[in-house]
């Protein structure tokens, strides 16, 4: 299983890039693999600023529909369009071309609540 060293991680198995104030986020090689194939990533909160542990989006793969929460608070300001033509994007490079959204950080002290990726490892029993 890939955990990147670099990204920050959610229990709920969101990934987390950190650039300044700009966040991007995404699901975890673990929750891509789950989730099973996806067909459809739903992202309609574009541009509003949502708070830590709001949902942001759902997944939708072939057995399942999930939700996707906020790992930490801000505004939304930018989604991968496109996932929405090719899904399969987030099974194949989860942490690469399966990014989900861009967000401008509201509070840089919710960072600390992330987990490292040795952290996210214990929670998956990797």
């Amino acid at each position: 299983m890939n955990i990147p060293q670099e990204l920050k991680y959610t229990k709920d198995h969101e990934w987390v890039k950190i650039d300044g104030d700009t966040v991007t986020i995404g699901v975890t090689d673990f929750a891509q693999g789950e989730l099973g194939d996806i067909v459809y990533v739903e992202v309609e909160t574009l541009d509003e600023t949502l708070d830590k542990e709001e949902v942001f989006g759902t997944v939708e793969a072939v057995k399942t529909v999930s939700d996707l929460y906020m790992p930490v608070s801000g505004e939304i300001i930018e989604f991968n369009e496109s996932l929405e033509d090719e899904p399969e994007k987030v099974n194949e490079d989860p942490y690469g071309e399966g990014w989900m959204i861009k967000i401008k950080l509201s509070d840089t002290s919710e960072l600390e609540d992330l987990l490292s990726a040795d952290e996210y490892k214990e929670v998956v029993g990797s």
